[in-house]
């Protein structure tokens, strides 16, 4: 309601109150607007004010996601809020705090899950799928739903854990309200288009009354910082040195941003979205091959821009997926494309060290404009561990980026963020961020001892958590096993976590330097030499935490603290695993992989 709408109607406020308000809305943004109103609302509700009422009598919707590193409860948290615009009473809840007992009592259920690995449900999810796929799961007889996942076409299982849960509910005797949408990395339409479809049917078999106020005071999924992955923050970047030795293999930045008078906070062990452009080089050569004008003007999303433009702002072009290896091989008809994205396992080994460009150049072929972008997926921001508490650092926010560089097919190639961080951001330029909030990987609520298994770019988080308990004063204990390649060329932040070792708040670190030894030696190897004192850490209540990489390093340190359970724990394998997801579902295990 507007001011001037206000003014029309008989008002309990005052001429001077009147004015007061249009003073203090008059400059306010719509996302301001929108909290002010949801704040007002809360507190007519705790004084009994009245509360229009909601879209329904007999039941509620509960939104419920499973989510690793945000992005599925982002979504939730958009399609909840749509929910209450439409008047519907809506309950958002993560699946990690969902109480199972609660099924019974369900009417309307959407669920909104992604995908890790090789289709694992996300940490907060597990004891929901399981509990789902057992034998204590009730009837689902009396509830309407529908399912919503993210996922990454590039990998095998797309979607796994949506499709898990989608067939689960409906064997259950849940009733599907619409089906289930699939979304790959680019889903922000597929997300809209389901929304849409499935809001007005959760409606309907709801009573219909007024809409309730678009405004979210009290609910969870109010107060989140007004810039989003949709809505990013235009930040300064303030340096961004290369922390490997000159002649190492790897090439790593520690990234230092502004985020003066933005209003953004973080936690330790949350992730900073980061939004890039594509090297204008790589464009230059894409569009030569394919035969187009750079300043041939294209429609995105609603406006006319150039084709070169578009490409480097827009569209993804290093992260190659199976969807562009068939619209190029069907739009150019090469007939040895066709044959490959036809093939799950074909294409997916062929995607493995390709780029867009390395397709282009192999399959060099005329394309229109609109046969080119439609091949390609939107440009979608990559998502980094920061390295860094606000406790310390006031309003910055620190990264640790390893530069992705490699050779093949006869050419140089890099990830476009990272390059675009370490070699096109210039100092002092800006560059759009929002913080991507982590609930599952939160440093102990009560001051406990901690264990952190952070190889490589792995240390980021846990450079976070040292200087948060470093000014919190923490008198727990941590534990941190770093590994690299060489001591001398890839120590990171070696001698910052030497100043936590000598004033207490590093209590032990175990190295790992793989390369430094004719006998390769890796973090889990350090973790099997110390099993039996990690095991009475474990005993003694300590928290684990392992961040890094999912495809391999997560899995070995997995599987050495289980095989450290099994002997120093006097257990089977079977209890070693009960107790790892005993941990697991108390909090004391929490992974941040990728």
């Amino acid at each position: 309601m507007s001011i001037q709408q206000l003014n029309s109607l008989t008002s309990p406020l005052s001429p001077q109150q009147v004015d007061s308000l249009k003073q203090l809305t008059a400059s306010m943004s719509a996302v301001e607007l929108s909290w002010v109103s949801g704040y007002l609302a809360g507190i007519s509700q705790s004084v009994g004010g009245a509360v229009a009422p909601s879209a329904q009598a007999g039941g509620k919707l509960t939104v419920l996601y499973g989510s690793q590193t945000g992005n599925a409860k982002g979504v939730a948290t958009e399609v909840a809020a749509a929910a209450k615009e439409q008047g519907i009473e809506v309950e958002l809840v993560s699946m990690g705090n969902y109480k199972t007992k609660q099924l019974k009592t369900e009417t309307h259920m959407l669920v909104v899950v992604s995908t890790n690995g090789e289709g694992e449900p996300p940490d907060d999810a597990i004891q929901l799928h399981e509990f789902l796929a057992g034998k204590r799961a009730p009837k689902l007889d009396g509830v309407s739903y529908s399912v919503l996942g993210l996922g990454d076409s590039s990998y095998e299982f797309f979607c796994q854990t949506a499709i898990d849960f989608d067939e689960r509910f409906a064997a259950l005797g849940a009733k599907s309200l619409a089906p289930r949408k699939d979304c790959d990395v680019d889903y922000d339409d597929d997300v809209l288009a389901w929304q849409e479809q499935v809001l007005p049917l959760v409606k309907e078999t709801l009573t219909a009354s007024a809409p309730a106020p678009a405004t979210f005071a009290g609910s969870s999924f109010g107060g989140e910082s007004q810039y989003t992955k949709k809505n990013p923050y235009k930040a300064t970047l303030l340096a961004n040195p290369k922390i490997t030795a000159r002649g190492a293999n790897k090439d790593v930045r520690h990234i230092e941003i502004s985020l003066e008078e933005s209003g953004i906070t973080y936690q330790p062990g949350d992730a900073l979205g980061v939004w890039f452009d594509n090297d204008p080089a790589l464009v230059s050569e894409l569009l030569a091959l394919v035969s187009l004008d750079g300043e041939a003007k294209i429609e995105v999303a609603g406006n006319q821009v150039a084709l070169s433009q578009a490409l480097i702002e827009q569209f993804e072009l290093t992260q190659l997926h199976p969807g562009f290896v068939s619209a190029y091989g069907e739009a150019t008809e090469q007939a040895a494309l066709v044959e490959i994205a036809q093939d799950k396992a074909a294409v997916r080994d062929f995607i493995e060290d390709r780029q867009v460009i390395d397709v282009i150049r192999q399959y060099p072929a005329a394309l229109t404009a609109e046969q080119l972008t439609g091949a390609l997926r939107k440009l979608t921001p990559r998502l980094y561990s920061i390295a860094s508490a606000m406790s310390e650092v006031e309003e910055e926010v620190h990264l640790t980026v390893g530069v992705v560089e490699y050779d093949a097919f006869g050419n140089k190639h890099q990830g476009a963020a990272s390059s675009f961080l370490a070699h096109r951001l210039e100092e002092d330029s800006q560059v759009r961020v929002f913080v991507e909030h982590n609930d599952n990987f939160r440093l102990p609520s009560e001051d406990k001892n901690v264990i952190m298994i952070g190889p490589g770019t792995g240390i980021a988080p846990f450079r976070a958590f040292l200087q948060e308990r470093d000014n919190n004063d923490a008198s727990g204990e941590s534990w941190l096993f770093f590994g690299n390649q060489n001591f001398t060329d890839d120590f990171l932040y070696q001698t910052e976590l030497q100043d936590f070792k000598d004033r207490g708040v590093l209590n032990r670190i175990d190295l790992a330097f793989s390369r430094d030894q004719a006998h390769k030696v890796y973090v889990q190897d350090r973790i099997k030499e110390q099993g039996s004192e990690l095991y009475q850490w474990l005993e003694n209540g300590a928290s684990l935490y392992i961040c890094g990489d999912g495809n391999k390093m997560a899995k070995d340190v997995h599987q050495a603290f289980l095989d450290l359970i099994i002997e120093h724990g006097n257990k089977t394998e079977q209890q070693a695993q009960e107790y790892l997801t005993t941990l697991r579902d108390t909090k004391r295990y929490q992974k941040d992989v990728y």
